[in-house]
This record gives structure tokens, sequence and C-alpha cells, in this order.
């Protein structure tokens, strides 16, 4: 596995693939090769990704003091 990957990454990787299946999707049920309901799940899911990406970027610095004081015992 490559090294560590920033928060940003993973929202940029998170929406290129958002991208890639709203274009691929629609015509997948279109075709009768995806249902819809399964369409908006999935879609669902990786609109979840992408909002606990941007929570965690946005909470960033909370998170890490969370962690420094679970670490040292304080929390």
């Amino acid at each position: 596995m490559a090294g560590k990957i920033s928060i940003i990454g993973q929202i940029a990787e998170i929406d290129r693939e958002i991208a890639e299946r709203e274009k691929l999707y629609p015509r997948l049920v279109r075709e009768g090769r995806m249902p819809e309901e399964k369409r908006v799940m999935l879609m669902d899911r990786i609109f979840a990704i992408r909002a606990t990406l941007n929570f965690c970027r946005e909470n960033e610095t909370d998170i890490r003091a969370w962690m420094a004081e679970k670490k040292a015992g304080r929390a």
C-alpha cells in the first residue's frame, strides 16, 4: 500500500469516483443492467463517504487533539 494519503487527496478521489458513477449508473439503469433502487443505494453510500471525509477534514484539529489526549491517558 502507498504511504499515507491526505484527507484532501481522499476527498478529491471520492469526488472523481462520484463523477464517474454519475455518468455510468444512469446508463446502466437505462439499459436494464442495474435497478434504479440499487443506483440510489450506491450513490447514497458514496455521498455518505464524502460527508464523513468532509466532517473529518472540518474537524481534524479537534479529532487530533482528542486522539492525543486519549493516547496520553486523559480521555
